[in-house]
């Protein structure tokens, strides 16, 4: 394999999968919007460049000579389904134009269903801001959708919908399940969603699809 690039890298989620991709030996990009503010990220196999994961030819830059992309960016100075739309026409096209085939996604739990049509933002209660987030993870999904059987390889990792831990030792420990919400009251951690994305990354079994990963 010749690289992982990684959009997002400086974020909780990011460095993560930019050490575990590192520490198994792979060549990872770190894409962030200011490598001046992320040189701790720079390391053996690891190198820092600036990039726009809403800006296609940017994406087409940095992506290219690697063979997966991980998408783990957030925005909040901008609402949260105009950056993610942005982004994923942004990575669909600028990857096909550097000949990355395959693009790992972090999702988000509220996506998931808790029966049948029914997510978790659809339920009671739902907080409204946490809706209005939840609601740009899904118009990128539904933009990858559009991308038809024979465009990118993608698929969307959705961890429980609670706080992952930040402080959780990885185990290397998870399962994926369907388009459902699993193992919710047991929490997840950022260190063993980052072994399920490499794990997508370099050894792809989920295609197309937004799955479960959880305990």
């Amino acid at each position: 394999m010749s690289g992982i690039v990684v959009f997002g890298a400086g974020g909780r989620a990011g460095r993560r999968v930019v050490a575990e991709a590192a520490g198994r030996g792979y060549t990872v990009t770190a894409v962030v919007r200011n490598p001046a503010k992320y040189t701790d990220l720079a390391g053996e196999g690891v190198r820092v460049v600036a990039g726009d994961v809403t800006d296609g030819a940017s994406v087409a830059e940095v992506a290219a000579g690697h063979d997966v992309a991980v998408q783990a960016t957030a925005r909040l100075d901008m609402s949260s389904e105009e950056f993610y739309t942005a982004g994923a026409h942004a990575l669909a096209g600028g990857l096909a134009r550097a000949g990355v085939p395959r693009l790992v996604a972090l999702g988000i739990g509220s996506l998931l269903e808790v029966s049948p049509g029914v997510r978790v933002i659809d339920t009671p209660g739902f907080p409204a801001d946490a809706r209005m987030f939840s609601l740009g993870h899904a118009a990128e999904l539904k933009v990858f959708e559009a991308t038809g059987p024979d465009g990118l390889d993608w698929v969307v990792l959705a961890p429980p919908p609670v706080m992952l831990d930040e402080e959780a030792a990885r185990t290397g420990r998870y399962r994926i399940g369907g388009g459902q919400v699993v193992g919710a009251e047991e929490g997840f951690s950022f260190a063993d969603l980052a072994v399920a994305v490499v794990d997508e990354a370099v050894s792809p079994k989920h295609h197309r699809c937004q799955v479960a990963v959880h305990y």
